[in-house]
């Protein structure tokens, strides 16, 4: 890794917002709608936060039909396993997306 790409990484930890979701990601992956839901943020804040991520090389994208599903890209960073160790537990805002049936939204 350079240092141009380094720096990049850095800028993208440095957002309360983008932490968030890479504490989301690593509990499931999970599409803009579902992050939406979460968050309670606009569809094209959702959609920034994850540009830079994904930018940063810190998420990746896979197609599943209409929808883009974001997963962690922690083979990029070996030291993206110690950041995200290091966030909270958000296994129950997880369980409260999954209880109000938004994947069936989603689809």
């Amino acid at each position: 890794m350079n240092l141009a790409q380094l720096a990049e990484c850095h800028k993208a930890l440095g957002d309360k917002t983008r932490l968030h979701i890479l504490s989301l990601l690593k509990v499931e992956e999970l599409c803009v709608c579902e992050l939406v839901e979460i968050l309670q943020v606009t569809q094209p804040a959702v959609s920034q936060h994850m540009r830079k991520l994904k930018n940063a090389k810190l998420v990746k994208e896979r197609r599943s039909g209409q929808w883009v599903i974001y997963s962690l890209d922690s083979s990029s960073y070996p030291f993206l396993t110690a950041c995200l160790d290091s966030l909270p537990d958000v296994t129950e805002e997880i369980q409260t997306l999954k209880q109000k049936g938004l994947k069936v939204i989603c689809q």
